[in-house]
């Protein structure tokens, strides 16, 4: 049986808090392209499900809100992005049982795609009324789609109990909180050692744990018996771990036509901003962006845009009027992106800096961006 993981810990602490009322009516542009592209999916069933079972799995908090707890307006922003990408999910979930409607996992798709509605209007994402109305409305229990072991499900309703139990921890920090979960998820493991659910959660605890534990961990999800889409993006987040100190290879034509390619920008300190212009954190970091520029870049610092925008036109009219001189990557894919999915992106905004010779130093930048590139810029 196929379950939905979701991050459990993370919609308790961040997300459940939030009233609906934080949304405004108006859908992100991100949302807009994707419900307009008409093929989200490859033309393969088997590549079609395997992209379906990835959309499933929703972000996780950025990592800094660990160190720093986020302010009621990143939580909100958070939120919405979570309600846009629980949307484009269901639009994968549409498309899959449309053009396979013969495919014995149609049925499947069908609950997926009434779930991320309902997921996406939980969140405050209006704009998917309509369309969760149209698939008969949000399931529930003694729902005849919902399944009976899900509707009450043990293991469920103990990691629930989990999730109460370390949100009793709050006051101590975000690190004694999850480390009360992690401590909760393994005791269950020992009863439920073959349930998904069980490695969603740890999983969950590698996004918000340090590098080396959290390196232990997607090895264990890696190595273990459970969802192909879990364990890939273990795999991903693996490799991303081995990437710091190594070369990135970037290389394309900017939407201004200029040619960029990382291997040429040796001896300059290099900051890869994966974000897009309805991304309500990646627009929130901008002044902090501009001002490392402004202060650093004839110093070396050159920055690299990678945008997870659908329409063009609104890409280069936001660049244009926030006066943002740096070359953007893009390839109208979305969360589809070329170095999205490469890189293992499921969330935004997300910064790497690479040093001045041509390594990668830092997947997660944001916090002191400007005192991180002085001191690599320093650096013989």
């Amino acid at each position: 049986m196929t379950r939905r993981l979701i991050p459990i810990l993370a919609a308790a602490m961040i997300l459940a808090p939030l009233p609906t009322t934080v949304f405004a009516a108006e859908a992100p542009a991100k949302e807009t392209a994707t419900e307009a592209k008409k093929n989200l999916l490859p033309d393969k069933a088997d590549d079609a499900w395997a992209e379906v079972r990835k959309a499933m799995n929703p972000p996780l908090p950025p990592k800094e809100w660990n160190q720093k707890g986020p302010t009621p307006e990143e939580r909100a922003e958070f939120k919405k992005q979570t309600a846009t990408l629980a949307g484009v999910a269901a639009d994968k979930a549409k498309e899959f049982h449309t053009r396979f409607a013969d495919d014995p996992r149609a049925a499947k798709a069908k609950d997926d795609e009434r779930r991320m509605l309902a997921t996406a209007v939980g969140l405050g994402d209006e704009t998917r009324e309509a369309a969760l109305k149209a698939a008969g409305g949000a399931p529930g229990a003694g729902d005849p789609q919902v399944e009976p072991a899900q509707a009450s499900d043990p293991l469920a309703q103990k990691l629930q109990a989990a999730v109460k139990k370390a949100q009793e921890k709050q006051s101590e920090g975000t690190p004694v909180v999850v480390a009360a979960f992690e401590k909760s998820v393994r005791e269950l493991q020992k009863e439920y050692p073959d349930r998904s659910e069980i490695y969603g959660a740890l999983f969950e605890i590698a996004g918000m744990v340090e590098p080396e534990k959290a390196r232990a961990i997607a090895k264990e999800i890696v190595a273990a018996k459970t969802e192909t889409s879990l364990t890939e993006q273990a795999a991903a987040m693996l490799k991303n771990m081995d990437r710091i100190g190594n070369p990135v290879a970037i290389a394309f034509t900017a939407v201004d036509g200029r040619k960029v390619d990382l291997a040429d920008m040796k001896g300059k300190v290099v900051l890869v901003d994966f974000w897009a212009t309805w991304c309500g954190p990646c627009v929130a970091e901008l002044p902090h962006v501009k001002a490392a520029y402004d202060k650093l870049h004839d110093k070396g610092f050159e920055i690299v845009g990678i945008s997870f925008d659908q329409e063009k036109d609104a890409l280069e009219k936001f660049v244009a009027k926030r006066k943002m001189p740096w070359p953007q990557f893009f390839d109208g894919e979305g969360w589809g992106n070329k170095y999205g999915k490469e890189f293992g992106i499921n969330s935004i905004p997300r910064m790497w800096l690479v040093d001045k010779k041509g390594n990668l130093r830092d997947q997660e930048a944001r916090e002191d961006l400007a005192g991180k590139v002085e001191k690599m810029l320093a650096e013989k």
